[in-house]
């Protein structure tokens, strides 16, 4: 039997191939491709937010003409998206309009931020107390639903009473809107954390504030982003019913004006401009929280 023929019956993987000495790759060889791809999926990620504002803005403009459409409005009350873009874009007074609408937003965007955070906060540490403490949470929870059942327009002359008609008052109003739905997302997110953890945590001698801290937070950094995402409407439309009822401030209160003057143009580009706004800001939202999930919660899905 000659060699070759020993060689191939000893041997049932054959002979290396040309070239190379048989050695298995090194898996060290594939981390920059592997590295590139993570780089390129990080930039889709962060790049979707934009094209679903893009698609957003679009549905809107199709289902608003289509609703004209069909309905058949009254051109001089119902104005299209060509007529708010010559209020705001073209013809001599067109500044003078932007200058308007911009005002009044930035009003309305102030009351809306500050409600906004102080009640995603206030959600964030009625949680936490809640899943720390049953009793807490047994005693405080029956109060936060009665007084989520009153309706917030039948609230507001209390509210305004209570902390006056400035900014206090309008952040009140914006924060509650915000704070009822933060809390039941929020509060689910804190008890979804493992347990397992919590209890090797508590092995080395951590506390429950120590738990909450290095174990609950983290996993629910998607609640909390889903509750900023759903927070960032019901802040804009806190403010504006703040406006309407309390501080005759902001684009809320111009709009309430433009009915009765009969003002549609700047109302109708007022709806507008919010509307796109609201969009840009959850989409906004919605791009932090991919890098957040990133670098807390890599295995969860952005939006999920």
């Amino acid at each position: 039997m000659s060699t070759t023929a020993l060689g191939t019956a000893t041997d049932p993987a054959g002979p290396p191939p040309a070239g190379g000495t048989g050695a298995p790759p090194d898996p060290g060889e594939a981390a920059p491709d592997g590295g590139g791809r993570a780089t390129v999926m990080r930039a889709v990620r962060l790049l979707r937010p934009l094209a679903n504002l893009v698609t957003t803005l679009a549905a809107v403009v199709v289902l608003w003409i289509v609703f004209l459409q069909v309905y058949e409005l009254d051109p001089l009350v119902a104005k299209s998206p060509a007529d708010v873009w010559r209020y705001l874009f073209e013809g001599a007074q067109a500044a003078e309009h932007r200058s308007i609408v911009a005002s009044g937003l930035g009003r309305t965007l102030l009351d809306a931020g500050l409600g906004f955070a102080a009640g995603l906060a206030a959600a964030v540490a009625v949680a936490l107390v809640f899943v720390l403490s049953r009793s807490v949470e047994q005693a405080l929870l029956p109060i936060a639903v009665v007084v989520r059942s009153v309706p917030l327009v039948a609230m507001t002359p209390l509210i305004t009473l209570v902390f006056g008609r400035d900014l206090l008052g309008t952040t009140v109003i914006s924060g509650l809107v915000v704070f009822f739905p933060a809390l039941v997302t929020m509060t689910f997110g804190l008890r979804s954390a493992s347990r397992q953890a919590a209890d090797l945590c508590r092995a080395y001698g951590g506390g429950d504030w120590t738990v909450a801290r290095k174990v609950m937070l983290p996993s629910a950094v998607p609640a909390f982003f889903a509750s900023a995402r759903v927070g960032v409407p019901g802040a804009l439309i806190g403010a504006m019913l703040a406006e309407w009822l309390s501080t005759g401030k902001g684009l809320g209160y111009a709009m309430l004006q433009d009915s009765s003057t009969f003002d549609y143009d700047h109302l109708w580009a007022s709806v507008a401009v919010l509307t796109a706004v609201s969009a840009a800001c959850y989409n906004a939202i919605a791009a932090v929280e991919t890098l957040a999930l990133a670098r807390f919660a890599p295995d969860t899905r952005p939006g999920g």
